[in-house]
């Protein structure tokens, strides 16, 4: 297994600054998928571990993993048997703790994936719960009586395709699952659910985690009384959560989720996050038609988590710039004082070098983008090195939420498959045998060790525009304004005190000439894109400017 140098000393620990969050960027790994060290096929904590320092070199702040608790694997560790443990195809609590020991000596802070509105239903509290109307945990799941013929209680659909409920012969009664059967939903109303998942988030923070991703934040809480979901009138359906082809989209979730008292738990949640200063915790909203309302409510300052995982950027459709600039006025209507973590790519979507269809010049352009906007930065694995969509075939699928919906869904194994570290065998150097999801072949030629040593490389760009925003704290933390999109122009300035940047972004294929505000404008030194010439700055396709306002002195 071959290693990344990074500059991360032996005593390096991740900075003291207790905000380092605001602006930060999230390297998020993909644990089955991302280094195999026991040659099972399947990827590890350990094998996470001794690729840390490749991650470090990118620049990043901190890395979030995915899930890797004890789980029967039906939705990949998204379905939670026991939230204490380690599953063993991933290792042991000391692997863990191996795992945080090397991240914090690498300077690189470390997040898991929480996923508290659902359990698997192998997990011994539902296995409790099932077992009677009267038992300590009775309560503990969203449990319902059946109409009186004998159907569900209501009309909520489940993501992953049919009804939100499934008969439980034992309780004689329905339970509610927003994904799988096999995920029944928590009853936060129970204040003892609330209790056992706070201990659970402080066993993590004991273990030296630094934060949190939450699943499905807005799940928490289901309407009390069981009312029916209203429909969705046609216009205002949006496959950003769930794919076109899925009933899904066919309600206004009112009911099954976005409940008020989510507020109250999420202070909960956020007064024991204060207790470990640095800590953070950035939550999954997923709501198409609510999502910048609730980033506002659930980023609120002090009474819930810090930053929150907005959808907006990881749609089907191509982002241009009149929809970047759409979503800052409503997020500045919705959620003026709220903070935002951006993505163009994770474990659930297309990957976008596939979905917007892009040449290597467009990936730089959108790096370059997401390094310059305020907020935070999620970055998918892989990412950084141009990777496209996999095509798996239906006999490789994996993930249950494809084979539902295959041939016009495919899932999202194409975006989980292993990643790329050499070119010199058809695993990639991800393990020693047949992974669990197949190496795409045109993904060898954008390994690490192709790109790592070559000036000019994708991953590369990666490492200078991650340094750029890392070196100036204008582009973290400042301001943004004069937000303007024209046409496949996109340009606004970032401000923080007397610093002042601004930013053009050339978002199609034909040449823009750009206007530059009064000043005196010189290019960001190393990655500050075209430089204004005497005719002025014009944009290539895909080209972007960066350009630093120079103060004079008089």
């Amino acid at each position: 297994m071959s290693a990344i140098a990074t500059s991360a000393g032996p005593d390096a620990v991740p900075a003291t600054d207790l905000d380092w969050w605001r602006g930060g960027v999230i390297y998020q790994i993909y644990p089955r998928s991302f280094q195999d060290s026991t040659g099972d096929g399947i990827g590890d904590l350990a094998g996470i571990a001794a690729r840390l320092p490749y991650v470090a070199s990118i620049g990043v702040d901190a890395i979030w993993i995915s899930p890797f608790f004890t789980s029967p694997m039906k939705d990949f560790g998204y379905d939670v048997s026991d939230y204490r443990d380690v599953d063993p195809m991933f290792g042991t609590l000391d692997d863990f703790d191996h795992l945080v020991t090397e991240a914090h000596r690498l300077g690189l802070r470390v997040m898991i994936d929480l996923v508290l509105s659902h359990t698997s239903n192998e997990h011994e509290w539902f296995k409790e719960s099932r077992s009677s109307r009267t038992n300590d945990r009775a309560d503990w799941y969203v449990w319902a009586d059946a109409k009186p013929d004998g159907t569900p209680p209501n009309n909520w659909l489940s993501i992953f395709g049919g009804p939100a409920w499934h008969w439980d012969a034992k309780r004689l009664q329905y339970y509610m699952h927003n994904f799988l059967a096999s995920q029944p939903d928590l009853n936060l109303h129970a204040p003892a659910v609330q209790d056992e998942l706070l201990d659970t988030t402080r066993f993590w923070l004991e273990k030296g985690v630094d934060g949190f991703r939450l699943d499905t934040i807005n799940f928490y809480f289901a309407d009390k009384d069981l009312r029916d979901n209203p429909a969705l009138a046609p216009e205002r359906r949006n496959a950003s959560i769930a794919p076109a082809v899925n009933p899904y989209n066919y309600q206004e979730h009112i009911y099954s989720k976005n409940q008020p008292e989510n507020l109250d738990f999420l202070k909960r949640f956020r007064d024991l996050l204060d207790e470990y200063p640095g800590s953070a915790a950035v939550g999954e909203v997923g709501d198409a038609q609510l999502g910048m309302e609730l980033l506002g409510q659930y980023t609120k300052d002090g009474q819930g988590v810090q930053m929150c995982y907005a959808f907006d950027f990881l749609a089907p459709e191509r982002l241009r710039a009149e929809r970047v600039s759409s979503v800052f006025a409503h997020m500045k209507e919705a959620a003026p004082d709220g903070w935002a973590c951006w993505a163009f790519s994770n474990h659930d979507v297309t990957r976008h070098m596939t979905r917007w269809g892009l040449t290597d010049l467009g990936a730089r352009m959108y790096a370059t983008l997401i390094c310059s906007l305020r907020g935070s930065i999620c970055l998918f694995q892989g990412e950084e090195l141009g990777l496209s969509e996999a095509e798996i075939a239906f006999e490789d699928l994996q993930d249950p939420y494809g084979i539902e919906f295959w041939p016009e869904f495919k899932g999202r194994d194409g975006c989980r498959t292993p990643m790329v570290w050499e070119a010199s065998n058809v695993n990639a150097g991800f393990s020693d045998v047949r992974p669990w999801l197949p190496v795409a072949p045109e993904h060898l030629a954008n390994a690490v060790a192709v790109q790592d040593g070559r000036e000019g490389s994708l991953l590369n760009h990666y490492r200078r525009v991650v340094s750029m925003r890392n070196e100036m704290p204008v582009l973290r933390r400042g301001d943004q304004t004069e937000l303007t999109a024209t046409g496949d122009l996109l340009t606004f300035i970032r401000t923080d005190g007397t610093d002042r940047v601004f930013c053009a972004f050339n978002m199609g294929e034909a040449p823009i000439e750009v206007a530059l505000p009064l000043g005196n404008w010189v290019p960001v030194e190393g990655i500050g894109g075209t430089e204004p010439g005497l005719a002025g700055l014009v944009l290539d396709g895909w080209d972007y400017a960066l350009l630093r306002a120079v103060r004079t002195t008089t």
